[in-house]
């Protein structure tokens, strides 16, 4: 009779999971898709029996390996459901597995909204804290940093609630938790009443914008730049809220048929001939960049933006006061090298100090810079000059790597970047004794 009762969890074989870059990929032994958490429950028991790891997947849009793995893989998306909203408190509690793009547009019928969002929302929930995904703005913290509870179904099979108050330090590791202390079931996250945002893009140079950083810090909420490499040239980013009704200068032709196909192409020919990358920045500069652009609409379309094609990124975040030096450094690095190119646009953007133990921004206000360098048509763009050098400096003004983006950094490295990476170990071995959660990527992060 008792076997009746066994849930039949059915992994699929001959599945290849990749992340959104196909920069990295991997294939599962087995795939599963659980709708409960006795399903789960019953994979991590499978997975005991015959000696395999499991890797939990969201969306799968971290550029790095930290969600491949070759034993078994188990992706959240049928568990995507918000269970609660409480209005009173303007709290959201939601399963693990949906995505941020779903969760918009349901708080928003309830008058809600996230405070911050990353540039993607095709992102799942638990994994958008897992690898610490961050926006902009000094007064707001890291997206993990919005979560107010959490519940976790560690190796064992135990579920822990998670908040200030119950397991404290285990909190403290949960809200940034890189997928290795256990399955995140269920995520509560602080919310804010419905608003909409006026974007303000306008051109200016570097000097002016390094000289005038704590005016531009002050001037707007969710204040960020992007630097065109081999130029002075920079576009500034004004995000505020607004009562004004919504508008939008954007256009299909600009944004796609140029800022996507044309830039595709050029970067192409450019792999023949790299020193065409200095005149394609220059060049869509004065194409898209050069004129004053405003927008406005409702929070999340203003939050996420095109991330145009494939692409290899890194981003590290150093103290806010090395923004300056750290900037002007790489641009001399590759004024001095003229062999090393690098592609549009450097992302600078800023956010409060926190105290999640593996935050980039623990303890300190930081300066995230994020480099890329795209792929066009899939094509490989060496890239590998580059990324020591940014990395390098990164290094030098005591930077934090972004936890989904590639970086070599070993654990050597990582305790001495972080004064809580001991006590991040000592929750982990305990939740996860027999390393159940660990693949490659995290191996080197733990040994």
């Amino acid at each position: 009779l008792q076997l009746l009762f066994l849930v039949q969890v059915h992994g699929q074989g001959g599945v290849k999971f990749q992340n959104w870059a196909k920069t990295y990929g991997s294939s599962p032994e087995l795939y599963f898709q659980p709708t409960s958490v006795e399903e789960i429950r019953e994979i991590l028991d499978m997975a005991r029996q015959r000696d395999k790891r499991v890797k939990v997947v969201g969306g799968g849009h971290s550029p790095s390996d930290i969600a491949c793995t070759d034993d078994f893989m188990i992706q959240m998306g049928k568990m995507n459901r918000v269970l609660k909203v409480d209005k009173e408190k303007q709290q959201v509690t939601v399963e693990g597995g949906i995505f941020l793009s779903d969760l918009n547009i349901e708080l928003s019928k309830h008058g809600l909204a996230l405070a911050n969002l990353g540039a993607v929302s095709e992102v799942a929930a638990a994994g958008v804290i897992g690898t610490g995904t961050h926006n902009t703005g000094i007064k707001h913290g890291i997206l993990p940093t919005q979560v107010v509870a959490l519940t976790l179904l560690t190796a064992s099979g135990e579920i822990l609630e998670c908040s200030e108050s119950i397991n404290a330090d285990i909190f403290q590791a949960a809200r940034l938790h890189l997928g290795c202390l256990g399955v995140v079931l269920t995520v509560t996250f602080q919310c804010v009443p419905q608003f909409h945002l006026h974007e303000v893009v306008f051109p200016s140079t570097l000097t002016e914008v390094l000289d005038h950083l704590d005016d531009h810090l002050k001037r707007s909420q969710y204040f960020r730049f992007l630097w065109f490499p081999h130029s002075e040239n920079v576009s500034v980013i004004y995000q505020d809220p607004t009562n004004k009704p919504p508008s939008s200068s954007a256009s299909w032709f600009w944004d796609y048929a140029v800022g996507y196909y044309l830039l595709e192409f050029l970067l192409w020919i450019s792999t023949f001939v790299p020193s065409l990358v200095c005149w394609i920045n220059r060049f869509f500069f004065w194409l898209l960049f050069s004129s004053r652009v405003e927008n406005i609409a409702i929070s999340y379309k203003i939050f996420n933006y095109e991330c145009r094609f494939k692409q290899h990124v890194q981003d590290w975040a150093i103290p806010i006061e090395k923004t300056k030096e750290a900037l002007l450094e790489l641009k001399a690095a590759l004024e001095n090298n003229p062999k090393m190119v690098a592609h549009y646009p450097v992302e600078v953007r800023f956010a409060r100090a926190d105290e999640i133990w593996l935050s980039p921004c623990f303890q300190r206000e930081s300066c995230y810079m994020n480099i890329i360098m795209y792929r066009p048509y899939g094509k490989n763009v060496p890239r590998l000059n580059y990324w020591l050098t940014y990395e390098g400096i990164m290094k030098k003004h005591g930077g934090r790597p972004h936890w989904a983006k590639a970086h070599s950094c070993t654990r050597k490295d990582l305790e001495k970047m972080y004064p809580a990476f001991p006590k991040f170990c000592s929750v982990r071995e305990k939740l996860d004794p027999t390393g159940i959660f660990l693949n490659t990527y995290l191996e080197k992060v733990f040994y």
